[in-house]
Order: C-alpha cells, then sequence, then structure tokens
C-alpha cells in the first residue's frame, strides 16, 4: 500500500517543530551566520510531478555543498569515467575541509563533495567551459525547470573572504598537478556555485532526474546515462554528508546531499525527492532538524533504498 506522504509530511513536519532546536547556525560565512535560525521548510515531488510542502518551502536559501551534485553531474557527463583519475569515489571519514587527507592521498581528494573534490570539479569546469558560471546556472535552470536560480553575489563575496583553507587545499592540490587553473579562479568559482540560492521546492524538483535514471521525467530528455545517474546516487549514499555520511544512512537510508545553508535534498530512487531546510547544524555540519526530520519520514512511510 502506498504511504499517504502528505499526512507523512505534515504530522512529522508538526512534531519536529515541538521538539528542541539544536545546533548552531554557522558563523565562518558572515552572509549565512544572520539567517533566521528557526526557518524551517520541507518539499516533496514525485515522478508523477504530485508535489506539497510545508513551513518555509518556497524561501531561498543558499544551498553551500548540494550544488556541487549539479557541478559534478555535469563534468561527468562530459568527461566520463577518466574523471575518476583526477577524484575518488571513497568516503573520506574526516571533516569535509581536511587537509591531512590530501598529504596521505598525493593530492587525489577522496570524493567529489568534500571542499577538496569539488575544487576539483571546479577547476574542470574551468577547462571545458568557456563560461563555467553562466553554462553551471544554466544546467541547473534547466533540471529544476525554472529560470528564478542565481548566484547570491554577497554570499559569494563573503565566501571568497574567508576562504584561506580553501585556498589552502587548491594551492596544495596544485603543487600533485591535479589543479590546472589558477587557483584564484577555482576559488572564484567554487565560491559562487556554492552561493547558489534554491527553496525547496526548486531543489526537490532540480533533482527528479537523479531519480528517474538520469531522465527529466517532464519532457524524459536524458540528463546522465542511467550508469552516471546510479553511480551519482551511490557517492551520494557514502559521501553526501561527510564523515556523518554513514550515520545518515543507517537513520535514513536514502542517497542524500547536505549542506551548511542548512539544506538537505533526499531521493528514494524510481519515486521521489525530498528536500529538507533548516539552517542549526549539528556538529558534524549538518542540518539538526533536516536529519531528524528525515529519519522519521523514512520510518513512518517504510521506504528506503535497502
Amino acid at each position: 500500500m502506498k504511504p499517504d506522504y502528505q499526512k507523512i509530511i505534515s504530522n512529522v513536519y508538526a512534531d519536529i517543530l515541538k521538539k528542541p532546536n539544536s545546533g548552531k547556525v554557522p558563523n565562518y560565512i558572515p552572509e549565512i551566520a544572520c539567517i533566521e535560525e528557526h526557518k524551517f521548510g520541507v518539499h516533496f515531488t514525485d515522478l508523477g510531478l504530485n508535489n506539497f510542502g510545508c513551513g518555509n518551502f518556497q524561501e531561498k536559501f543558499s544551498v553551500q555543498s548540494i550544488s556541487k551534485v549539479f557541478a559534478l553531474s555535469f563534468v561527468y557527463e562530459k568527461l566520463g569515467e577518466k574523471l575518476w583519475k583526477r577524484v575518488d569515489v571513497e568516503p573520506s571519514g574526516n571533516p569535509f575541509n581536511s587537509l591531512l587527507q590530501l598529504e596521505a592521498d598525493h593530492g587525489i581528494p577522496r570524493n567529489p563533495f568534500i571542499n577538496a573534490g569539488a575544487l576539483v570539479i571546479c577547476d574542470i569546469l574551468l577547462e571545458i567551459c568557456e563560461n563555467p558560471k553562466e553554462t553551471l546556472l544554466e544546467f541547473i535552470r534547466d533540471v529544476a525547470e525554472d529560470d528564478e536560480i542565481f548566484f547570491n553575489e554577497k554570499v559569494a563575496q563573503s565566501e571568497m573572504d574567508h576562504s584561506y583553507r580553501n585556498t589552502a587545499m587548491c594551492n596544495f592540490m596544485k603543487s600533485f598537478g591535479n589543479i590546472h587553473s589558477k587557483p584564484n579562479s577555482v576559488i572564484d568559482l567554487y565560491c559562487h556555485l556554492c552561493s547558489i540560492e534554491m527553496t525547496c521546492e526548486q531543489l526537490s524538483k532540480s533533482f527528479l532526474y537523479l531519480a528517474n535514471g538520469g531522465r527529466k521525467p517532464t519532457d524524459r530528455r536524458q540528463i546522465l546515462p542511467y550508469l552516471k545517474a546510479k553511480r551519482i546516487n551511490a557517492i551520494l549514499l557514502t559521501c553526501g554528508f561527510y564523515d556523518e555520511s554513514g550515520e545518515f544512512s543507517f537513520l535514513v537510508g536514502l542517497p542524500g546531499k547536505s549542506g551548511v545553508g542548512g539544506g538537505i535534498i533526499a531521493i528514494l530512487p524510481q519515486k521521489y525527492c525530498i528536500a529538507v531546510w533548516s539552517p542549526k547544524l549539528n556538529v558534524k555540519g549538518n542540518s539538526y532538524r533536516g536529519m531528524k526530520f528525515l529519519e522519521e519520514f523514512t520510518t513512518q512511510t517504510g521506504e528506503t533504498i535497502f
């Protein structure tokens, strides 16, 4: 029997609102630090395009690392398997901005979702695109079927002004020959990638191609070959939450990706995408309420990939 998603989402949302909202809004990106910490939105879209939301699901926020999935999709489609010579597909087991692991792995990031891995993806975008910012934005607007998606220049600048660690990683990888462009250009693109603003509604619709074997459910156009979509979902499951990825798989049981802006996207292949936003983060850098919501959601629906 098909779960009553709308009823479950409404009930879980109301229940989470009654509980303590632990964690804290990150303060190392000033433009994010000032966000109202009690914002909370959820939006669900299935492959039949049935959709509904709760709370602040139509309010835009900085998706941060969630946008790394779009960048990876675009680059993987263009480069194919040779991409994995420059970035691995293993869980990191370390914080998302770790420098120690890079030295041990000779400048090859463990996966595309930690900061070092996304910097390599940005370096590749600079190599293969004449105007990577415009190209990336066009790709995201295409999969979301929404032209009202933009960079937040204030957030991008705020990140560039405090990007010392990412700059160190970028220069370190360049010393190993795994960054080809100028590090300043890579950092600029990376900060713009993270600054993209979307709503929960836009996010849940834009990830449907990964729930649908790489194909957009509206016009049936193939964004990614099925095998590549499958592999991205696998990396989302094992690496999408940094060193809390195992915990997310254990508690929620869906491929997903988080961002320090408080957003989480989760995917049940062949069925739906669900986006959650709540700015306060747990100690691992993932949305506290978002994690709690999705754990209870999959418990009540009885649906996971396992």
